[in-house]
């Protein structure tokens, strides 16, 4: 029942828009909700020694870019495996830029850390997709129309590392209606792969896909944000650019090497992963 609302929910047009659909099966689905976007610039040189020697910045207008993005998820399904007790839905917060790998030049998102309140999903992230998830304290509450406010708090610190901000979806405008190439909103959110790396150090990547996102405008008060000095990062002192999306359905592929010979094929049809 959970698979056949997520694939109802996917069916959208893309036809005029042709993507890289991922070689395989799937292996998890779920639904993204009601998600922050906050990016600050950053000189991609002061970014270069934090990534892995085979991750470059990838730039727009000259510079590189850190995001904040909380948010929370359900409609969970690994393929194959019965609803997973405890994994219904839960908060979510990853703090993230945008790469190119030097082997591929492929596009993708490094994260330099995801707090989670579920302990399951902490354990099976590190254990399938060596991702750099962290278990927190975490509460998310509505408080009005696309209006949200989030707190985290690191557990097994330290140091305390928190985020607590409270946001609002604005509605879409012109600008955010269609997400053209060229814009900061296609270069943030045309990203199609998570990378990180194994346990032997080799460059790892797992392959999403979904729809264009439902960006809005968005304000926000970020009352608290540790995520950037918890990893060595001292954010500018501008404000950040805010996005908002209501949600979203988002399929997951195993985690592969990444290799110069891997390739995607093009989509030119209705892009929707049946099984």
């Amino acid at each position: 029942m959970i698979e056949e609302l997520l694939v109802r929910e996917f069916l959208v047009r893309t036809s005029h828009k042709p993507r890289p659909l991922p070689a395989g099966r799937w292996a998890m689905t779920q639904r993204w909700n009601d998600l922050l976007f906050a990016h600050w610039t950053i000189p991609a040189v002061l970014l270069e020694p934090l990534l892995p020697e085979w991750l470059e910045p990838d730039t727009f207008q000259g510079s590189a870019w850190l995001g904040a993005v909380p948010f929370w998820l359900d409609r969970i399904k690994v393929r194959g495996v019965p609803t997973i007790p405890g994994v219904r839905n839960f908060p979510d917060l990853n703090f993230r830029t945008y790469v190119r790998d030097r082997l591929t030049g492929t596009p993708g998102v490094y994260c330099f850390s995801i707090d989670s309140s579920n302990l399951v999903t902490v354990a099976a992230a590190h254990a399938v997709y060596k991702l750099p998830y962290r278990l927190a304290e975490m509460h998310m509450e509505p408080r009005g129309e696309r209006e949200f406010a989030f707190y985290s708090r690191r557990r097994f610190v330290r140091r305390a590392v928190i985020f607590k901000a409270r946001y609002r979806g604005l509605g879409p405008t012109a600008k955010t209606a269609e997400i053209r190439p060229g814009s900061f909103e296609f270069f943030f959110s045309e990203r199609h792969c998570v990378f990180s790396a194994n346990r032997t150090g080799e460059p790892i990547r797992a392959a999403l896909h979904h729809v264009s996102w439902p960006l809005e405008e968005a304000e926000a008060e970020i009352e608290r944000n540790d995520l950037a000095a918890a990893v060595g990062i001292a954010l500018p002192k501008i404000d950040p650019v805010l996005h908002y999306a209501r949600r979203m359905a988002v399929y997951i592929w195993p985690a592969e090497l990444v290799r110069p010979a891997l390739a995607a094929r093009p989509v030119t049809v209705a892009a929707t992963p049946m099984g």
